[in-house]
């Protein structure tokens, strides 16, 4: 049986686009199935003036096709020097969208981020006065807490007293993964929100350990227990508009992911919604599907859902996936889902064929 559903273009609040060939090779796939995103800082060296993004932001419409109404959502890398003038002045000229906070360590390309929140507190302040979003990503970097409980305690020493001390600050809780966020995010105002990605949805430490490790599916914060997971694809699917997609996609060339210490990172631009979809089935909220990726991130960010829909088919055959991307002389693996998925991202001919789209530079 074949069935369709129509939604809203969707948005992507949490993008890793890289640069050069890496972006040139990555960015049509995001431009394919989202209208919107948000593009993330941690560049080497980083996105931290409003110079640098705007000139990040034409290098990234340089890489999509012409005829591409793809729109970049650029931030701001805050550091311990970062320039409270400088970002207030690109969120009030329309620039800059939202500041990403980074604990210095936390993760890929984050050496630069911010030593101790007490640092960036009068930029902290001028965005509270002012409306802009501060994108975090909730882990602490101290050695003696194990990895898996990072992002807990994140909520307790940094994030909680935050809250208190600047509760208008409108805070994004980035690619949540414990049940802990969840429960933080839903004790909150409409200030706090978070983004879950697709693979956060799929994905527990299993997956990644059982049988052998799994490189690809490794990626930062790292997937958690069951039972975090369950509860990530209860607030999806829950219809709670502070919860949105973000997918996170982070591209990495394959030598860097199997190797004595590879890197973090999961690329599923281009099967992001189709996996959403396949949750959402799966937990018996389709209706639910187009308020994640299409409707609560853009409400978050004071921005209007798509006029334009896209149209997603579920067949009986199984999805095959086009295995990699090649991005100049590197290979990009695409996220392989431990599922079979039966949905896909219909073209405009209503067909769609990863491997018949040469402009993809899918092999």
């Amino acid at each position: 049986m074949t069935k369709r559903l129509e939604i809203k273009r969707p948005d992507d609040w949490h993008l890793h686009l890289r640069d050069g060939d890496v972006l040139a090779a990555v960015a049509p796939h995001s431009a394919r199935d989202f209208g919107r995103a948000l593009i993330m800082p941690n560049l080497v060296p980083p996105v931290v003036t409003v110079k640098e993004a705007v000139a990040y932001k034409r290098r990234i419409k340089d890489a999509l096709p012409p005829e591409s109404a793809f729109s970049p959502r650029m931030t701001l890398y805050l550091t311990d020097t970062s320039s409270a003038d400088d970002i207030a002045a690109g969120f009030t000229d329309g620039l800059i969208t939202a500041v990403k906070l980074y604990p210095a360590g936390a993760t890929t390309n984050s050496h630069s981020g911010v030593t101790d929140i007490s640092r960036v507190e009068t930029v902290l302040e001028r965005m509270a006065e002012i409306g802009m979003p501060l994108c975090v990503h909730g882990e602490v970097t101290d050695p003696a807490v194990d990895i898996f409980d990072r992002e807990a305690v994140f909520i307790e020493r940094v994030l909680a007293p935050l809250r208190s001390r600047l509760p208008e600050l409108r805070v994004v809780m980035e690619h949540v993964t414990t049940s802990d966020g969840v429960d933080f995010v839903s004790s909150q105002d409409r200030n706090v929100a978070a983004s879950i990605t697709p693979h956060h949805l799929m994905l527990n430490r299993n997956a990644l350990l059982v049988g052998g490790i799994r490189p690809h599916f490794f990626c930062l914060p790292v997937v958690k227990r069951e039972v975090h997971r369950q509860a990530l694809r209860k607030a999806a699917t829950s219809g709670d508009s502070r919860f949105f997609l973000g997918t996170d996609s982070a591209p990495h060339a394959v030598e860097a992911k199997e190797c004595a210490c590879g890197c973090a990172g999961i690329f599923c631009a281009p099967n992001a919604i189709a996996c959403c979809a396949h949750v959402f089935e799966q937990e018996g909220r389709l209706e639910r599907l187009e308020g994640f990726v299409s409707v609560f991130g853009a409400s978050f960010y004071g921005e209007q859902p798509a006029d334009e829909t896209i149209v997603l088919e579920r067949g009986d055959e199984q999805c095959d996936f086009a295995e990699l991307v090649v991005a100049g002389t590197q290979a990009i693996r695409l996220f392989d889902p431990p599922e079979q998925i039966h949905w896909r991202v219909l073209d405009g001919s209503g067909f769609f064929d990863a491997t018949l789209v040469p402009e993809r530079r899918i092999i």
